[in-house]
């Protein structure tokens, strides 16, 4: 796990599951297929992606593609932060 899934893993496990098993929740672990996160917490989990990383998410990335796993959250940030655009 890198430092940006570490990252993003501490933030929902504080956020949205403080009392669960920390190793549960995986890389490819499904966050909003799975329930983990709702539109309110997605909401949530780009504004804090936002300020952790000076980045700007556009609404149209806002969605399981870009969101849905630590790998995919993580990918998006990189492409994010070298200037690209989401797949979404």
């Amino acid at each position: 796990m890198d430092d940006i899934q570490a990252t993003v893993k501490a933030y929902i496990l504080g956020e949205f599951l403080p009392d669960a098993d920390g190793d549960e929740l995986t890389a490819s672990t499904p966050l909003i297929a799975g329930g983990i996160l709702d539109s309110l917490a997605t909401v949530r989990l780009v504004t804090f992606l936002e300020a952790q990383y000076g980045i700007e998410v556009q609404a149209h990335e806002v969605n399981a593609d870009n969101l849905d796993t630590l790998d995919l959250i993580a990918g998006l940030v990189r492409r994010k932060q070298a200037g690209g655009t989401g797949r979404g």
